[in-house]
């Protein structure tokens, strides 16, 4: 069966983290595909966000 993985963050290098901690649970063969996307807003007080985001996509064993 597939199943997805969504991870958010603020900062690139925490979603890298988030993401090959997951991976070292899984086996090589169960990964499917890998989503990316950066998202950038500005906050009231005129700071921009920025938005990591990824999809994992793997088969459960």
């Amino acid at each position: 069966m597939l199943k997805v993985a969504l991870f958010d963050e603020e900062h690139e290098k925490d979603l890298e983290e988030e993401i090959n901690g997951f991976l070292a649970n899984l086996g090589e063969n169960q990964v499917r595909d890998i989503k990316f996307s950066v998202s950038v807003s500005i906050d009231e007080d005129g700071e921009q966000i920025y938005c990591y985001s990824a999809l994992v996509i793997y088969r459960e064993k």
